[in-house]
């Protein structure tokens, strides 16, 4: 996948922009995080995937998720954007933007 690949299926959740984080591109909705880039390794950051989903991730597909020392003690992990899979980098996106929307949002999401 590339940036653009990501900025499409992120951008395709309503109410979601682009934004910056931590000095890296961003995307938020309603001004709440939703992902970031780590130019240090090109992986996405993905929050909210608890710590045994994470553990099955990373054992399950190694070159694609990983994890820093930074994150250890976080619902985090991390995807490589030149393995990560489109359908699985939407689902972990909206799923985190399900929890920070708006419910207003949700709800017209889940109507269509």
């Amino acid at each position: 996948m590339t940036w653009e690949d990501v900025r499409a299926i992120a951008l395709s959740l309503p109410g979601v922009e682009e934004s910056t984080s931590y000095g890296t591109p961003s995307f938020k909705v309603n001004g709440k995080f939703l992902t970031r880039l780590r130019p240090e390794d090109d992986s996405l950051v993905l929050v909210d995937v608890p710590f045994d989903e994470r553990e099955m991730l990373i054992a399950a597909e190694p070159a694609t998720f990983h994890i820093t020392p930074h994150y250890k003690d976080y619902p985090s992990v991390l995807a490589r954007l030149a393995t990560v899979h489109p359908g699985s980098l939407r689902n972990f996106l909206e799923r985190r933007w399900r929890r920070v929307a708006p419910k207003r949002l949700v709800k017209t999401y889940d109507g269509k």
